[in-house]
């Protein structure tokens, strides 16, 4: 194993800390010297809701340790090693990397996400990594709103040596949408990452901003936007949910990108996600630095998640 993976496995198992000593602990309290019965598999099971994966989550993966181990004895790390299998198989269908179609000139991607979710350094560090697999990039400063976001925008533009189309604080979100897909046709480029304010679920105006930003794209390309990038902040655990709720239900979400599994993060609710909405989860953020997001490996993470190594 390279030392770059083995610094990448250390951050995720530091990223997930929080939720891993809680279920390592408690798991080790519960089975020292104990067979699994009834009452163990309630106890584990309340262990797993508490730790972010969800009531329905939790009750499977309880019945499968259930059906397999059910009245044995069984050792803490038996039980660690059983639960980060069957997290695996869970988090394997929806751990894919993002891909784009050299058909779609450019590939179009939109990243959306409520406020304070790491969109617009999550779009630098996506550009960073498709740079890196030979593409080249243009990036669209979508969040009219805020100043600091256009310019934090354009620092990673530097950084990455990519392209950004921004206008003034307070343009038309779609107008600037309309030029990016201009510009980035005239300039032959890959891939088009375009920024946009970030929201609140409950804010109906914002969302129907978003919608009219869609619609403009989509005449520019009826098969555009090609990728609706969701970004999630870990930290909020299980308000995840109405998130992706909220999100579905005004654009064609396409895949999920979670940041913040930086210690204090509650990394459970990424399998719950995965249990109850099977979106690709395309990348995950460890840190602040340009190198801390990654495509996202379920063996990796579901053994981290356990505290294994």
């Amino acid at each position: 194993m390279t030392s770059e993976k083995k610094g990448w496995l250390a951050r995720l198992r530091a990223g997930l800390s929080r939720t891993s000593s809680r279920l390592s602990d408690g798991i080790g309290g519960i089975f020292s010297g104990r067979k699994l019965d009834e009452s163990a598999l309630e106890e584990l099971q309340d262990l797993l809701i508490t730790s972010d994966l969800g009531v329905e989550t939790a009750a499977k993966l309880s019945a499968e340790l259930a059906r397999t181990k059910f009245d044995k004895e069984v050792s803490a790390d038996e039980i660690r090693t059983a639960l980060a299998d069957q997290v695996t198989k869970i988090l394997e269908p929806v751990a894919k990397a993002l891909t784009t179609d050299p058909a779609n000139l450019p590939h179009i991607i939109l990243v959306t996400g409520v406020n304070g979710s790491g969109k617009t350094t999550t779009i630098g560090k996506l550009a960073k990594l498709l740079k890196e697999d030979g593409k080249s990039v243009m990036l669209a400063a979508g969040d009219t709103f805020r100043a600091a976001a256009i310019e934090q925008l354009k620092i990673w533009g530097e950084r990455t040596g990519c392209p950004v189309v921004a206008s003034a604080q307070g343009s038309d979100a779609a107008s600037l949408a309309f030029e990016a897909i201009e510009a980035a046709r005239a300039e032959n480029v890959d891939v088009l990452i375009i920024d946009t304010a970030g929201r609140l679920q409950n804010r109906d105006d914002l969302m129907q901003q978003l919608q009219k930003v869609i619609r403009v794209i989509a005449k520019q390309d009826d098969s555009a936007p090609h990728d609706c990038l969701l970004v999630l902040d870990a930290t909020t655990g299980q308000n995840a949910h109405s998130q992706v709720e909220t999100f579905r239900g005004m654009c064609n979400i396409t895949g999920l990108v979670v940041t913040k599994l930086d210690g204090s993060a509650r990394g459970g609710v990424l399998v719950a996600l995965a249990e109850k909405f099977a979106l690709p989860v395309h990348a995950i953020g460890v840190g602040e630095g340009e190198d801390d997001l990654r495509p996202f490996e379920a063996a990796a993470f579901a053994r981290s998640l356990v505290g294994l190594e």
